[in-house]
């Protein structure tokens, strides 16, 4: 039972299962490919600045000169619970994908060699780093000014090695150009990498029709088609004139009381809006007084304006004209 138990596990882990010849029979689109390499390099980016950022408090620029070595020793400790685990990347497993060793003449699926893995973390983050420390290195070969090699010692050599890095370049990214456009066409081997290490990209389980529910789609229309509609019918309401409507609806007697007490001490003496000393004190057609700018900037905001007291309509801001009588003693 032991033995027949590990068999069964070994069966599973090399994925010799009809389901898994299925999904090898089953072509991967090129988005999914594509969308699973964005993944992986967006989950790249969002893992160095979580570690940037533990670093935000010290000195300025700290991590700066380390900054190449860095990344990759974050993505080599990524590959190494991931890729080299399971054979798969977090971008591929979050699209059921995975690879498979095309170097294999077997029709069943079988999983990346070891050297396969380090072949295609070697060839994913070592042109990266080298593109990166290109200045550095030719700094350090004396090949641009700044090196420790003088110009009269071997000028010819540094021209040739720096025309072949150059040349060297100039081909790496043609041969990606070209892989690329390759993969365009063929739908197999997105980077070149993929493609020399022979790691291509296969489903974990074939696809099942699924069985769409379309009742969540219906929800979000009607949300959408309500918020849609709310936006156009907001600012249409005016809340100042429905509040004071509400409130001369809810409390009128109250406030006509209140409103009757003020006149004896002297409701003037308080702006409508701003409750402070009316500034060029206006009215509107009612019996409550304004600021000139408070009742000018609130009639140019909103055409329908009522009056916050009373909730009469407002008409022409008119200036408060008060007789004055003085009293001889």
């Amino acid at each position: 039972m032991g033995l027949e138990s590990e068999g069964n596990q070994k069966r599973t882990i090399g994925g010799s299962g009809p389901e898994t010849d299925v999904a090898l029979q089953t072509p991967v689109l090129r988005v999914n490919q594509l969308d699973a390499l964005e993944l992986d390099s967006a989950l790249e980016q969002l893992i160095w600045t979580q570690f940037s950022q533990c670093f935000q408090n010290c000195r300025p620029g700290l991590l700066t000169p380390l900054e190449p070595e860095l990344r990759e020793l974050l993505q080599l400790v990524l590959w190494r619970f991931t890729l080299y685990s399971s054979s798969a990347t977090v971008g591929q497993s979050l699209l059921s994908l995975r690879y498979h060793s095309t170097l294999s003449s077997s029709p069943r699926y079988k999983s990346l060699s070891h050297r396969q893995k380090l072949g295609l973390i070697l060839l994913t983050a070592g042109p990266r780093w080298l593109r990166e420390r290109s200045h550095s290195l030719l700094v350090c070969l004396g090949l641009i000014s700044g090196g420790p090699v003088s110009e009269g010692d071997c000028g010819l050599f540094r021209q040739g090695l720096h025309s072949c890095l150059t040349l060297v370049s100039s081909i790496a990214q043609l041969t990606s150009l070209i892989n690329f456009l390759v993969f365009l066409q063929k739908g197999q081997y997105p980077a070149l990498a993929e493609r020399i290490v022979g790691a291509q990209a296969v489903f974990t389980k074939p696809n099942v029709i699924r069985d769409i529910t379309y009742q969540y789609m219906n929800r979000e229309l009607l949300w959408h088609g309500f918020a849609e509609f709310l936006i156009f019918l907001l600012p249409l309401i005016s809340a100042g004139r429905l509040k004071s409507r509400v409130s001369s609806i809810i409390f009128g007697g109250e406030n006509a009381d209140r409103e009757g007490a003020r006149q004896g001490l002297g409701m003037w003496t308080e702006c409508g809006l701003c409750r402070e000393w009316p500034t060029m004190p206006h009215t509107v057609g009612c019996p409550h007084v304004f600021c000139y700018y408070c009742i000018k900037s609130h009639s140019i905001a909103d055409t329908f304006f009522t009056c916050p007291k009373c909730g009469a309509e407002a008409g022409h801001p008119e200036p408060v004209k008060l007789e004055v009588e003085l009293i001889g003693k």
